[in-house]
């Protein structure tokens, strides 16, 4: 790869900055690695610090409608606190870990249309210039491929993905925005729901699967949203028939009460798996029941990306090569650089 930027702070002669990052995707919770190379410009610089920020473009409603922006959601330090001289190249090795709620960007390799990234900053004489900025690449773990898996065997079919500022309510959510998997349903169900979304909030010990139905009124009565959140342990996902379960899921949320049935998911999980105390925060419901969004609620268009849903799971269809251009312009508008980011992350 090549240079992509020098130091606009400093102008022409002032250091180079490349980060190569490890090929292939990586998983939540999960060891990102890679190098980041550095060229010495026309004189020696002392290098403060390198940084590397995770950024997510992500979808905010307000009073006056629908925005989109860029939040840092995670910044690890790499290196820093040497000397670069002139034109000298140095390449600084780096391996951390990605946070759990690291939003999916791929299913069975096909892209989901969200848009993540890993930006380099360094820190030179005081002054901090975003000097890369390269696209990343994150599949489910195998307890939410399966749970996806099993949306696809039941006849479910995806719709969009996008990330949404704002908190779940009766969650143990750590980033300021989640992600929504939206989900055309199943014949099966289409009479009795509009559509459904399927959010993940991963921790080390599993991930509470967020399930949200549209919900077909009836004859005497109106439609409604319905929210249900059950616990899955990481070393469940090859041991459980996912379609039976999920399917049972579905079931309990749309023949309930609107509302987030939290404590009901919970005392279900504990009986069939036994205590986890990493489901210890379930069983906080909102005062009405619905989740709560720090952010506003609302799901935006989306990529309108076409998924056919087979025994094999939910394999991604592209309708008139739209989608590949719609990302392709997306990310291209991302990586020319938005510095209207939200600093709301971690820092190591």
């Amino acid at each position: 790869m090549v240079f992509k930027r020098l130091l606009g702070s400093l102008g022409v002669g002032g250091p180079a900055v490349d980060t190569v990052l490890d090929p292939g995707a990586v998983t939540p919770g999960g060891q990102i690695g890679g190098q980041v190379l550095l060229r010495g410009g026309g004189a020696e610089f002392t290098i403060e610090h390198i940084t590397l920020e995770l950024i997510a473009r992500v979808e905010s409603e307000h009073a006056e409608g629908e925005s989109e922006g860029v939040v840092v959601f995670h910044r690890h330090v790499v290196g820093g606190r040497f000397r670069l001289g002139a034109e000298e190249e140095r390449s600084v090795p780096f391996s951390f870990p990605l946070p759990w709620e690291t939003p999916i960007t791929e299913l069975h390799g096909q892209s989901l249309g969200l848009t993540l990234g890993v930006r380099t900053e360094l820190g030179i004489a005081g002054a901090r210039d975003k000097g890369d900025l390269d696209p990343l690449t994150v599949r489910p773990l195998p307890a939410q491929e399966a749970v996806l898996e099993a949306f696809g065997e039941l006849g479910f079919g995806f719709k969009s993905a996008d990330l949404e500022l704002g908190h779940i309510g009766g969650s143990g959510q750590q980033l300021p925005f989640y992600q929504e998997i939206e989900l055309i349903p199943s014949p099966r169900y289409a009479h009795r729901m509009k559509e459904l979304e399927v959010t993940f909030l991963a921790g080390p010990g599993g991930l509470d699967v967020v399930l949200e139905a549209d919900r077909r009124g009836g004859f005497l009565s109106d439609g409604d949203d319905a929210l249900s959140l059950f616990t899955v342990g990481h070393q469940d996902a090859g041991r459980t028939d996912w379609a039976t379960e999920v399917d049972g899921w579905i079931g309990r949320l749309l023949d309930r009460h609107a509302g987030y049935d939290a404590v009901a998911a919970h005392h279900a999980y504990e009986q069939h798996h036994g205590h986890d105390p990493y489901a210890s925060h379930h069983g906080h419901e909102g005062h009405d029941g619905h989740r709560k969004h720090d952010g506003g609620h609302g799901s935006g268009p989306g990529m309108g990306t076409a998924i056919a849903a087979g025994a094999a799971g939910l394999a991604v269809g592209v309708v008139g090569g739209m989608v590949a251009a719609e990302v392709v312009d997306e990310v291209g508008d991302f990586f020319e650089g938005d510095d209207e980011d939200d600093d709301a992350g971690e820092e190591d």
